[in-house]
């Protein structure tokens, strides 16, 4: 089983008569995690006010893949809390980053950038192309999706060069956008996938939720040898001498 833990801030959600409470009425996660459902997962939520975020020492070793949703509530994120998630993923724990969450302070820490792009929220349509469809995270995805209303993201998007490209989205007002990149983190996989502005109702988009899923099996650790680093002694008899 792959264990995977669902984080959102939970406060859109929860503002008295916020659309995005009658859009999520039982929050992101909740719609993430129902619709993510597998015989191959084990899925859990955790959320912001909860002790520690919901994100405790036990519930990170019990996490092979982290899926994280924020906008609002960036700052009000604990470090101590990112310097956690951030030591689990350097030590093999995938990442998922969703929307919003490039604002995130873990994906900030993890990409060294500042992560900032352009956007415009008018509910324009979203065509995500696939442009690596021999990449597992594409399996079954076809040449493109599209979204019939979404936030506009636009570049230039502050972020290192993806080690692979898998998505770019166009957008009806002209735009183009990077929306799913990947990257390795010391013994860990991060994935970046942009749609999922609030007011919409995309985590209920079946192709939407497929890519979440192929992208949770790409990120699942694979349990080879761990590196060992610090002093190392020789592994032959050193005949050099000092000079």
């Amino acid at each position: 089983m792959i264990r995977v833990t669902v984080w959102n801030e939970y406060l859109h959600e929860r503002e008295e008569g916020s659309p995005v409470a009658d859009v999520y009425p039982e929050g992101i996660h909740k719609a993430i995690a129902n619709g993510i459902v597998s015989d191959d997962f084990q899925v859990r939520t955790a959320t912001l006010d909860q002790l520690e975020h919901g994100l405790t020492e036990e519930v990170l070793n019990e996490t092979d893949v982290l899926l994280w949703w924020g906008h609002r509530g960036h700052e009000q994120v604990s470090d101590l809390i990112v310097n956690r998630v951030h030591e689990r993923v350097l030590h093999g724990m995938g990442l998922i980053v969703l929307h919003s969450g490039h604002f995130s302070k873990i994906f900030k820490k993890l990409m060294g950038t500042s992560c900032d792009l352009r956007w415009r929220e008018v509910g324009e349509k979203e065509r995500v192309w696939v442009v690596d469809p021999a990449h597992p995270i594409a399996e079954g995805i076809g040449s493109y999706f599209e979204l019939p209303n979404e936030e506009m993201y636009g570049e230039h998007f502050d972020i290192p060069a993806p080690d692979d490209l898998v998505f770019v989205s166009w957008f009806e007002g002209g735009e183009v956008f990077r929306s799913g990149c990947t990257y390795h983190r010391g013994q860990g996989k991060v994935f970046y996938f942009r749609p999922g502005h609030e007011t919409y109702p995309t985590y209920y988009n079946e192709t939407v939720l497929q890519v979440i899923k192929n992208a949770i099996r790409w990120a699942t650790p694979k349990h080879g040898s761990l590196p060992i680093y610090g002093f190392n002694g020789p592994l032959e008899e050193i005949h050099t001498k000092k000079p």
